[in-house]
């Protein structure tokens, strides 16, 4: 008897313990399943949200882009808008000059000032200001842009900066040569021809003006008006007679 009450209550005590351990494993896996459930559901959030806010920084940069490119577009027209004034009133004061000329002459010697523009050799040279060390380090930047990373649009930009910060300097004409050279490069003809006639018309003195005289030649020879070319490569020859691009002048002359 006494052994079959140990054998009961070791039986209940078992199966107590069954049921207690089994009961509790099956909650343990559905509160398992529940959590994995939520953590899935939260790094799906999570993820859609990240993806959102990508799209987001995405979308602002491009409009970021947009609008830099046209502010950038801006800038050029307004930097060729001002070197298309400064040779308008190049173009006003040349034809003012001419026409008093004119009025000045006698009558029946109305030949005489062209012969005398033809002939005309450089004036007495200026003084030009000598660059500062930051004033040569910024035309050596630009010379880098120009000559090894072929950097043109940005060259330009910087050859615009160049001469608006340092006026009426010796690099300053030279920064107006290398202007008109990138854009005979790129090639844009009309902007070319421009920066040209600045350096030969204001600065006939300086020693980029032969050079600047000969590639008004080139660019005029490009548009396909010869005539007007060869009337450049002329004055090249007339003016500076001693000068490399005088030879060049001759050659192109010497071909056509």
């Amino acid at each position: 008897m006494r052994k079959l009450l140990v054998t009961a209550m070791a039986l209940a005590v078992s199966t107590g313990a069954l049921a207690q351990s089994s009961t509790p494993a099956y909650q343990n896996n559905q509160s398992e399943a529940r959590r994995q459930a939520a953590g899935n559901q939260g790094n799906a959030e999570l993820f859609f949200m990240i993806e959102r806010l990508q799209q987001e920084v995405r979308d602002l940069r491009g409009e970021i882009e947009q609008q830099q490119n046209q502010l950038d577009r801006l800038t050029r027209q307004s930097r060729e808008r001002y070197i298309d004034l400064d040779q308008r009133l190049l173009d006003l004061s040349e034809k003012r000059e001419q026409s008093r000329a004119g009025a000045a002459s006698p009558p029946g010697s109305t030949a005489a000032p062209a012969k005398q523009e033809r002939q005309q050799p450089q004036t007495v040279s200026r003084e030009y200001r000598q660059p500062s060390q930051e004033e040569r380090q910024a035309y050596d930047r630009i010379q880098n842009l120009i000559q090894e990373q072929k950097a043109y649009d940005q060259a330009i930009g910087e050859l615009y900066d160049f001469v608006s910060e340092y006026p009426e300097g010796d690099l300053t004409v030279n920064a107006y040569y290398w202007l008109g050279e990138v854009y005979l490069v790129k090639p844009q003809l009309e902007q070319a021809k421009q920066a040209f006639t600045i350096v030969a018309t204001r600065y006939q003195d300086h020693r980029k003006a032969p050079d600047a005289l000969y590639k008004l030649g080139v660019v005029h020879d490009r548009m396909g008006d010869k005539e007007q070319a060869e009337r450049y490569m002329r004055r090249v020859v007339d003016q500076y007679g001693a000068s490399q691009a005088a030879n060049l002048a001759k050659k192109y002359l010497g071909a056509s």
